[in-house]
């Protein structure tokens, strides 16, 4: 497997730019130091409830994290969740809670990471990508896998323990494999989930199954969905998508056959682009581009050779 050169590399994918923060993972044992961290007057912590956190809008026209300091934050001992700290040693936490707070100034609005990533700075991006992901796990992780005993939070909520067994669990990753699949005549493959609104392609994506390299994923399911054989491989950039738990491995890879044949199942629509066909169809509303926050965005950016439409969150 080769990797893929970016031109638009110094525009970074969007939930991956740096964020500056140091997740201070060593830290994460010691509830002396967390203590401390919490109590200190500089920190600052933020809810996150149902994967939306409360996002606001700035006099001069940027979107930011609302944060408050810890003094200031809703009760809530064990579902409080260390971010890491900033380059100025001011310290992060995500508070867990079963609904979002209500603000006086009536300002702030509830958004999830489809909205929020295209909005936020990098540092607040990457605190908001850490506490959804936590979240999600915890909430659907309570019980050991081991023993089925209900599991208590541990490491300022990095770690599930079963106080029956001593299991230890931690928040899952899950691979997956997304690719932009061209022929011959450099033409782009794009498909249609079955669950999706009428208009909207994109590239074609499936998870890592057991005992399988990337480069055999990307092979398999494109022949699975679409029936279509791919060669070569190239790596181009990854995505953290906790939507529930995903890493998307981004790839451009190169069909040997063009005829498609869909599986019907995860696929109802795949069709072959020229950019011309692709753009018109832009242009007409035919197509509806992906969000601009996905990688899939940047994967047919990369063949199309420019920026996609914008499209508006639903």
């Amino acid at each position: 497997m080769t990797t893929w050169t970016d031109p638009n590399a110094d525009r970074p994918i969007s939930l991956t730019a740096p964020s500056g923060i140091d997740r201070a993972a060593h830290h994460r044992l010691d509830e002396a130091w967390l203590a401390a961290a919490w109590s200190h007057p500089t920190t600052r912590c933020f809810v996150v409830s149902g994967g939306q956190v409360l996002i606001d809008e700035t006099a001069d026209g940027r979107t930011e994290l609302v944060m408050t300091p810890s003094f200031e934050a809703p009760l809530t001992e064990a579902h409080r969740y260390f971010l890491g700290n900033d380059e100025d040693g001011v310290s992060y936490f995500a508070l867990q809670k079963d609904s979002l707070p209500g603000r006086m100034d009536q300002s702030a609005r509830p958004a999830g990471l489809r909205e929020a990533g295209a909005l936020l700075s990098a540092r607040d991006v990457g605190l908001m990508v850490h506490a959804v992901g936590l979240e999600n796990w915890q909430r659907t992780h309570r019980f050991c896998s081991r023993c089925g005993e209900r599991t208590v939070i541990a490491a300022a909520g990095h770690i599930r323990r079963c106080p029956a067994c001593g299991a230890e669990h931690y928040p899952r990753t899950d691979p997956a494999v997304i690719m932009a699949v061209t022929d011959e005549d450099d033409r782009i493959l794009l498909g249609r989930q079955v669950h999706w609104p009428e208009g909207r392609f994109s590239t074609l994506a499936g998870f890592v199954e057991p005992g399988e390299s990337i480069e055999q994923s990307v092979r398999r399911e494109v022949l699975e969905e679409v029936g279509i054989s791919v060669g070569q491989v190239e790596y181009v950039a990854s995505q953290p998508w906790p939507f529930p738990s995903s890493l998307m491995l981004g790839f451009m890879a190169r069909a040997t056959s063009t005829e498609i044949e869909v599986d019907g199942d995860e696929i109802h629509e795949a069709r072959w682009f020229s950019r011309e066909e692709l753009r018109a169809a832009f242009e007409s509303g035919e197509v509806l581009p992906p969000y601009g926050i996905s990688i899939a965005a940047r994967l047919i950016e990369l063949w199309y050779g420019k920026p996609l439409p914008m499209r508006s969150v639903a």
